[in-house]
């Protein structure tokens, strides 16, 4: 292929050029005023010198002509992956690729996969990602292969015509479960609603159309249980949480018959379950220094409400004050130990002794209490092993270990059990305090008192003085106990010869008594990190563990785990789909979900090809159903429409690359001169012979 043009080189510039070509102008101008003969003659003459001057020449180059590109999206998301898609974008991505060939125009090929981060089906930001790497001169055509249900957002559309094969069959249909304004967590005893919507789209079968449909649910791996449901309605379901942490809540639908999927027949909804506020009830027997040590630790937590009374004057004293005179506010006794002794998470006796103020029928109220699933913690003095210590009281029945009249006023350093070792309370609190030495006491300050402690159940986890029982936790009945046989905690917060953790030991242990999740003993905990799960078994217990995995379509594997640290067994495993897994190790067992549970490729499955509409319109492109017959090919001009019965429509762009270029000056420069010259002559001598 071969074109041709003029091009000027101007041999003076292009404003020198214009300067004469206004002095010539100029000249031509007067000599038609004063009506001499020759000024056409003169105006030629000045025509062809300027000419010579922009040095014009004949540009010819050769071309060689490309062909036309024509692109085809094929969409390889997950709804287009349902029933005989696959095949049908086969036979589309065939058929174009013949018609293309026939037409002289290349083909690219683009696959559309799930977008990550459950992005769906991004077909018009795949569409942009293609034409970036496309010359846009020499696109012809955008051919969609897809069921049309894209995601994101329209974009620039290109200067082509853009068409959807759309796949899919015209008695397609499906019903999905939605799951809206799902909380993402959730205060413990408190109802929160969900709201539940069964849908369905596409040609529903006559004989379920709008009939109403059993949906089961289940909370944290339990078996499923169902209720009747109507289609089309949104339905409320209270939910209330009694367990802290991470709990998983899943639905799931009947697959009906010639169902498109049953991806979507299923909803799993995590909800993270808190304590609103912890209530905590501090009972100080008398003032000391390390009264403080409590109050400013709970008051510190913005989760906890505390309730604290300090007993400043013991009854028996006789000093002939009025009793309506020895308190701001009465010791409301019976309010707080009968009437409303449910609502606190913890009661701690502080120092506390029998001094008649609680009468005997109260401590067995808060026996009772404990037993129902309060917590109670004791931090004893040498009150503790007096008599009138509140062991001799109903509470000795619950408590974990029974003092002696011993009180060693020596100075110790407290040190972990190889029981505290593994214990969550205490676990990992020596990690900062290091000993000076191989088997010594880590590098805590020391206490200088502790009442010796019978362990009569529960767990040691630290030892004191002469490595008797420090402190001690133990569960009587739902709830739990814990004993302090030391009221030496605050020389740690003042620092004594360097302090101590004493805030995350007293933070741990008031938590684990009020049952947070993480504080647990025995405990199994699943995260997941896209499909890798990430397994944590923490147990008292010697190993080995291990863990079993129920994958979504109930087949099993058995997994060992490595402890990594004093009770504390993990590993990380490989999923091999995105759903809900269900895990068990010996007696416990909890859920996780790998992946994106509710993908939102899945959300719509019916073939629409609405999504694109506004796309395949602003480029008057078509929609070719693949089920109705593959459409031909045919070349159409630029801005008329690209679609009709059984064909689409491409634009050719008629572009070419130029392979040589060459220039041939259209005169000599002397031969424009003396052409020039010789009409500015022949102006002279016919003005002359006039």
């Amino acid at each position: 292929m071969t074109g041709a043009s003029v091009v000027f080189d101007p041999l003076l510039g292009w404003l020198p050029l214009a300067v004469l070509a206004a002095l010539a102008l100029a000249v031509t101008l007067v000599s038609v005023l004063r009506g001499l003969a020759g000024w056409p003659f003169r105006f030629l003459g000045f025509v062809l010198i300027l000419a010579a001057l922009a040095n014009p020449s004949l540009q010819s180059e050769d071309r060689q002509p490309l062909p036309d590109i024509a692109l085809i999206l094929r969409d390889e998301t997950g709804s287009n992956r349902l029933a005989g898609r696959p095949d049908q974008s086969d036979a589309a991505v065939d058929q174009l690729g013949a018609e293309l060939a026939r037409l002289g125009v290349e083909e690219r090929v683009v696959s559309v996969p799930d977008a990550p981060d459950n992005g769906g089906s991004t077909l018009h930001g795949a569409l942009d990602a293609a034409l970036a790497d496309l010359p846009r001169d020499r696109l012809a055509g955008v051919f969609v292969v897809s069921d049309g249900l894209a995601q994101d957002a329209l974009r620039a559309p290109p200067q082509a015509p853009v068409h959807l094969l759309q796949t899919g069959e015209p008695g397609d249909w499906d019903r999905r479960l939605i799951v809206r304004n799902a909380p993402a967590y959730g205060i413990l005893g408190e109802t929160m609603t969900l709201t539940l919507r069964i849908e369905d789209e596409g040609d529903v079968p006559e004989d379920i159309r709008g009939r109403p449909v059993q949906v089961g649910f289940a909370l944290n791996g339990e078996d499923l249980r169902y209720a009747t449901a109507p289609v089309g309605v949104d339905m409320n379901l209270d939910l209330t949480l009694d367990r802290g942490g991470m709990n998983v809540l899943r639905f799931e639908l009947p697959t009906g018959a010639g169902e498109l999927t049953d991806r979507n027949n299923s909803a799993v909804v995590q909800i993270n379950g808190i304590r609103d506020r912890l209530r905590v009830l501090l009972v100080s027997g008398e003032p000391h220094t390390g009264q403080r040590t409590w109050r400013n630790l709970l008051k510190s937590d913005p989760s906890v409400d505390l309730v604290h009374f300090t007993i400043l004057r013991p009854p028996d004293r006789q000093d002939g004050v009025p009793v309506n005179e020895l308190s701001l506010i009465a010791f409301p006794t019976r309010e707080l130990f009968v009437e409303k002794i449910d609502e606190f998470d913890l009661i701690i006796f502080d120092r506390y002794r029998r001094r008649g103020i609680l009468p005997t029928s109260y401590f067995s109220n808060i026996q009772r209490y404990v037993t129902e699933g309060g917590a109670l913690l004791v931090a004893g003095g040498p009150e503790l092993a007096s008599a009138e210590s509140i062991y001799h009281s109903p509470l000795g029945r619950i408590l974990p270990a029974e003092p002696t009249a011993r009180v060693f006023e020596q100075p110790f350093t407290p040190r972990l059990s190889d029981l505290g070792q593994r214990h969550p309370v205490t676990a990992g609190l020596d990690a900062d305090f290091p000993p000076e030495a191989e088997g010594e006491a880590p590098g805590w300050g020391r206490w200088l008192r502790q009442i010796e402690l019978i362990p009569g159940s529960g767990q040691v986890v630290m030892d004191g003085a002469g490595d008797r029982p420090l402190l001690v936790l133990d569960r009587a009945g739902e709830g739990r106990v814990a004993m302090l046989a030391s009221d030496q905690a605050w020389l740690w917060d003042r620092g004594f010869e360097g302090g101590g953790p004493q805030a995350e030991l007293l933070r741990r242990l008031a938590h684990w008594m009020m049952r947070e999740p993480e504080l647990e003993e025995e405990a199994l905990v699943a995260e997941a990190q896209g499909l890798t799960l990430q397994i944590t078994r923490r147990s008292l217990s010697d190993g080995p563990h291990s863990v079993t995995i129920t994958r979504p379509d109930d087949s099993r594997v058995e997994i060992p785990l490595e402890e990594t640290a004093p009770g504390r067994f993990t590993a990380d495993w490989q999923g091999d789909e995105p759903g809900l897994y269900r895990l068990q190790s010996a007696d416990l067992d909890t859920v996780a979900v790998l992946g994106t549970a509710n993908p939102r490729e899945y959300e719509r499955v019916v073939a629409d090809p609405a999504p694109l509409g506004p796309l395949i319109e602003a480029t008057r492109g078509g929609i070719a159903p693949v089920a109705a017959g593959l459409p031909t090919l045919r070349a159409v001009d630029a801005g008329r429409q690209a679609f009709g019965r059984g064909w689409l429509g491409i634009t050719p762009r008629n572009a070419y690359v130029t392979t040589d270029l060459r220039l041939t000056p259209m005169l000599p420069a002397w031969a424009w001169l003396l052409l020039g010259a010789s009409f500015i002559l022949g102006a002279w001598i016919r003005e002359a012979r006039r």
